[in-house]
């Protein structure tokens, strides 16, 4: 691994790869991540590794650490992105049925797992809904679009995703939410009214049933640092690994 990455032009581990590049030396003064259940083992034995638990993928220069199997994918895209620009990376995740492309910045421990439909049907929905998320949406439009009853609507998404149309809703508006306070300067008023909410205490509340947290305090931990470049991955430095070890991620 050492004599490969002389001639490398980037490194990248998948989940607990990490550890190999720590014993290779390849993460030596440099920030990195790994899967949260084995972050603190990594920080104690390579002190030397800014070991930040929270991030789903970090670049440090050209070496790449992705937190756990299903974020190595966003971290894929990624590294599709830093070759071949945005709009291919888009691409890619739409062939993949990833709606939404999820910066490095997002923690690990407060992102839900995307449900899997198995009907074309919640499948077309799920798409009417991202293209509308800014329109106000109700479960009876929901039930007129899919041409069905709302009492049969709520049965089709429960079944499917294992939870109503409300909910799935607020969910969706919630994650575009917050690729907004991660990316953008905005407003809490505006960001509320571009994700379909009607007003900023909506906003709020879906936040602390969601995430257990305020937007403006998700904003201050994880918005993304404009500067760019330096390699030091793509926000302001967090601080080093938290000293209570965490149980596990959290919805």
């Amino acid at each position: 691994m050492r004599t490969l990455a002389g001639r490398a032009r980037r490194i990248a581990s998948v989940c607990v790869g990490a550890h190999l590049l720590a014993e290779a030396g390849l993460l030596d003064g440099k920030r990195a991540t790994t899967h949260w259940s084995t972050v603190r083992q990594l920080a104690a034995a390579h002190p030397s590794i800014e070991v930040d638990p929270d991030p789903i993928f970090i670049r440090d220069h050209n070496v790449w650490t992705g937190a756990g199997i299903s974020a190595c994918l966003d971290l894929s895209l990624a590294l599709v992105a830093d070759d071949f620009g945005e709009p291919v990376a888009l691409r890619v995740a739409r062939q993949l049925v990833m709606y939404l492309k999820r910066p490095g910045g997002q923690s690990q421990f407060s992102v839900p797992l995307e449900p899997v439909s198995t009907t074309r049907r919640v499948e077309d929905l799920r798409h009417y809904i991202t293209r509308n998320i800014t329109a106000p949406l109700t479960v009876a439009d929901l039930a007129t679009q899919a041409h069905v009853s709302e009492r049969q609507l709520t049965r089709i998404f429960k079944t499917e995703l294992g939870m109503t149309p409300a909910a799935y809703l607020e969910s969706a508006r919630v994650e575009v939410a917050r690729h907004h306070l991660e990316s953008t300067d905005e407003t809490l008023d505006r960001i509320a009214s571009s994700c379909g909410f009607q007003t900023t205490d909506t906003l709020i509340r879906a936040f602390r049933r969601r995430l257990d947290t305020t937007p403006t305090e998700y904003r201050n931990r994880f918005r993304h640092s404009r500067e760019g470049g330096g390699g030091r991955g793509d926000r302001t430095p967090p601080p080093a690994v938290r000293a209570a070890d965490p149980t596990g991620p959290v919805a």
